[in-house]
């Protein structure tokens, strides 16, 4: 089975002392992340929107992958905010529980964070978590 590369990398951040708000939504986006979904799926009209999935990888276990979504499976969850969808993959639901998703500009990077509460440890380059 051939390994697919990823859309796109992604930072976890580990969020100490916050307090999960009740939220109907599985994932909240600021409005950085949803700007640049917006400019991914551009002129992408075979795709519903972005896909988070995760897999064992790294020194701490798992990292979330972002790829092109196709089409929201059975059990997969459905994030809709601004104009965007978001589908979340059934293995990576519980992981992202409260999360803030975030995209981060800066001079040396640009990429994803996902600002997550449930997460006990991350890896030194934070591309790896564990829960």
């Amino acid at each position: 089975m051939m390994a697919t590369k990823s859309l796109a990398t992604a930072t976890v951040r580990a969020v100490k002392n916050r307090k999960i708000l009740p939220s109907r939504a599985a994932l909240v986006l600021t409005q950085s992340a949803v700007s640049r979904i917006k400019e991914i799926l551009k002129d992408k009209d075979n795709y519903i929107g972005l896909k988070i999935g995760v897999r064992q990888r790294g020194c701490n276990g798992l990292s979330y992958t972002l790829d092109y979504a196709e089409k929201k499976d059975k059990l997969d969850e459905e994030v809709t905010q601004d104009g965007v969808k978001v589908i979340i993959d059934k293995k990576a639901q519980l992981t992202l529980l409260g999360t803030e998703m975030d995209y981060v500009h800066n001079k040396l990077s640009s990429e994803f964070v996902f600002n997550n509460p449930n997460i006990k440890g991350t890896c030194g380059c934070g591309e790896s978590f564990s829960v």
